[in-house]
């Protein structure tokens, strides 16, 4: 993993959408660790840079998406733009940036003993909100102007699993908003592919 060159195309594809105030929302993500980040404490990419690897994994497997759907539903491109889907993409996890700490943990070596290895703790303390509605509050908070489905397409990022099952706005609203905006289905489904596909490892696939 190549952190200078994944932070040099990460920058790019957000300013090349042209969006008034991208400039300081790249400021406030590096003052925030986001460019230093894992996507994940004990999972996928789980090492220093990580985040920005998985966010571009997220946007490529969204492109992916988009001009295979596009392909089945040419009327799709009249309803989501490739600004968007960068947006969203490449913005979906910011609420990560600021909940991982350094750590050390147990872990089972090869010969199965128990060895000291360096890893990540989650903490919420920095600002307890929430997972999808987090992004999208700092995304606000940093001053750009974020458009409807791109909003509800971060909110909703994690699909069904974002969803608090006691309450029925929370499932109805996510109905929704999949149904009015096909953006959030297309971010869903990347940030599921990026994970599960080009972020898996040969040791997850000896564990499965």
């Amino acid at each position: 993993m190549d952190r200078a060159k994944d932070r040099e195309e990460f920058e790019k594809l957000l300013r090349d959408t042209g969006r008034e105030g991208m400039d300081y929302v790249l400021e406030d993500l590096d003052k925030l660790g986001f460019f230093e980040a894992p996507a994940s404490a004990g999972h996928h990419l789980n090492t220093a840079g990580g985040l920005v690897r998985h966010s571009l994994n997220t946007y490529h497997a969204a492109m992916a998406v988009y001009d295979g759907m596009k392909a089945l539903e040419p009327s799709l491109a009249a309803e989501v733009k490739p600004e968007s889907i960068a947006i969203a993409a490449l913005l979906h996890d910011v609420c990560k940036a600021d909940i991982y700490k350094r750590t050390t943990k147990k872990r089972r070596d090869q010969l199965g003993n128990w060895v000291d290895s360096e890893g990540y703790k989650v903490s919420y303390r920095n600002f307890p909100m929430g997972h999808g509605e987090k992004s999208v509050i700092w995304l606000l908070c940093a001053g750009l102007m974020l458009n409807d489905d791109e909003m509800l397409a971060i909110r909703w990022h994690m699909g069904a699993w974002g969803i608090n099952m006691n309450s029925l706005e929370d499932t109805r609203s996510y109905d929704t908003a999949r149904k009015l905006y096909p953006l959030v289905s297309i971010i869903h489904s990347a940030d599921t592919l990026a994970a599960s596909l080009l972020e898996r490892t040969a040791e997850e696939l000896d564990e499965a």
